[in-house]
């Protein structure tokens, strides 16, 4: 499938939806900010007390915070190529998967708004990691590079690149009166953190919220505390950006929105499609055009960002199929009965290089209700990436349990590994590397942390049925290579194009792990 659009402007539809508002004519200027791995609760809004975020505070008390917002992926680069798209990762080729290629046939929601007559642009990570230029694109998908104006961090883990600077230098090279679209990625909370920033900080370690997949140590309250720490870095930025826009008095005429990639990257969340993976923060300004202070617990997709500004825009269109999220217009207008959708879904790919032959590790998931179901298509592979590998040289075998390379080196995987003889820990240890079955069902009202599969309870059989033909159909309708077609297989061989490549022993796929 490729992806053409037909350009047709409309009328903005803000008229359709603001509180009492008429139709207006004006173009709202889009401002979308992501931070890189911060899981739900991870934001003040919902009552976390590990951080402090007046900035995505400030945009949900103004507009509607979200509760139950979900990322087609697990990773950075296939959930952002879907967020740009509006499209599932399984339905845009090598842009699905990790560090790889963004084919050009797929027109992105920044493009699509320059070509209304929109100024864009971008700093900090726009869509990545992965090479963009070898499809021939002018620029990242994105939108064009902001990055000249730099800062000296606090902590060595944060980027020097100024966000907020950068987007004020946006602003000012446009035209009086031209609508933008501005993305703003930063490069926080992904790792590495400085390890012990918190301590830098005057943090209270008992304030570090420790989800129930990880054990409540001081090393592992140490390490949210450090992830907390670049979570405020994200939000200060946020923060002076929202003061800028209303110092030039821009904000109410622009569409904030405010989420994440994809979860922390912890064990048992990022790269994987349990909760703590793709569950993030979301919340949404615009003015006057919806109403304040809404908390919205519907399901809802990020695959649904482009089909919103569109919506919100006036952009028709008429593309040769549908794009697979739904408006969120309805939603943010407070109008519950008039979104249809009760289910989200996403998969992943190959992460990192982790496993011989650089193979991935094929997962997709739906979740309804309070359901959440993940299949593992290669359940004989190791979840989080082969136990063992060779040195960065290649020719020093490392001891067990020293790779894991989906699950990215802190101090958490290595209390993990360090401890997994401690009955304690093994659980956790576990649950984060060891083999999956092919189907896992969680009952997220009495297992928020997925971390007990009830698959094989009867009790559950219906529920397992009836999530499993959800799942099967929407593969098949959205043309999964996993679930229609004879190739499935596909994904192994589109190039990783950046990032480490590693080298694993040929006996890793059927040692067993102790």
């Amino acid at each position: 499938m490729k992806n053409r659009f037909v350009y047709t402007a409309l009328l903005p539809l803000a008229g359709l939806y603001a509180c009492g508002g008429e139709k207006t004519e004006t173009k709202p200027n889009v401002l979308f900010v992501i931070a890189d791995d911060q899981s739900y609760p991870y934001a003040g809004a919902y009552g976390c007390r590990t951080v402090s975020t007046p900035g995505f505070d400030r945009v949900a008390r103004q507009g509607v915070l979200f509760t139950n917002a979900y990322v087609t992926s697990p990773g950075s680069s296939p959930s952002r190529a879907s967020i740009l798209t509006g499209l599932y990762p399984w339905q845009i080729e090598e842009a699905g998967t990790h560090a790889s290629s963004f084919p050009d046939e797929y027109t992105c929601f920044p493009d699509m708004l320059r070509e209304a007559g929109y100024r864009i642009g971008y700093t900090g990570k726009g869509w990545g990691p992965g090479d963009w230029q070898v499809s021939g694109r002018p620029y990242n998908p994105a939108g064009p590079e902001y990055n000249e104006c730099r800062l000296d961090p606090p902590y060595s883990g944060i980027s020097k690149i100024d966000y907020a600077a950068n987007f004020k230098k946006f602003l000012s090279g446009r035209d009086k009166g031209e609508p933008f679209c501005f993305w703003l990625g930063t490069h926080e909370p992904h790792r590495p953190f400085e390890n012990g920033s918190w301590v830098k900080e005057k943090r209270e370690l008992d304030r570090a919220e420790v989800p129930g997949f990880l054990p409540g140590s001081d090393t592992v309250r140490g390490d949210i505390s450090d992830y907390a720490v670049e979570i405020e870095w994200f939000d200060r930025h946020l923060a002076a950006c929202l003061d800028e826009l209303e110092r030039i008095g821009e904000l109410d005429r622009t569409i904030v929105i405010v989420t994440a990639d994809n979860g922390m990257s912890f064990p048992h969340a990022k790269a994987n499609c349990y909760d703590a993976g793709l569950h993030v923060p979301l919340a949404v300004r615009w003015g006057d055009r919806i109403r304040p202070g809404q908390v919205v617990d519907a399901l809802v997709s990020m695959v649904s960002v482009a089909p919103t500004l569109l919506d919100a825009v006036g952009i028709e269109y008429e593309g040769d199929y549908p794009l697979s999220g739904e408006s969120l217009m309805p939603l943010l207008a407070g109008r519950r009965e008039r979104y249809g959708t009760d289910a989200v879904y996403a998969g992943r790919e190959r992460h990192s290089c982790s496993r011989r032959d650089n193979l991935g590790y094929p997962m997709r998931s739906v979740r309804v209700g309070n359901y959440l179901l993940v299949r593992n298509f290669h359940s004989e592979r190791w979840p989080a990436g082969d136990p063992r590998a060779y040195d960065k040289n290649g020719t020093t075998l490392m001891p067990m349990h020293r790779a894991y390379y989906d699950i990215d080196a802190a101090p958490s995987k290595d209390y993990l590994i360090d401890r997994r003889d401690d009955p304690s820990v093994r659980p956790y240890f576990d649950a984060a590397v060891a083999k999956r079955p092919e189907y896992e069902l969680f009952d997220l009202k009495n297992d928020p942390d997925c971390m007990h599969n009830v698959a094989g309870d009867m009790t559950y059989a219906d529920v397992l049925e009836n999530l499993r033909g959800r799942l099967d159909a929407r593969l098949t309708e959205t043309g999964d290579p996993r679930a229609v077609g004879d190739d499935p297989e596909i994904w192994e061989r589109y190039p990783r194009l950046n990032g480490k490549m590693r080298l694993f022993p040929e006996e890793n796929e059927s040692v067993v792990v102790k």
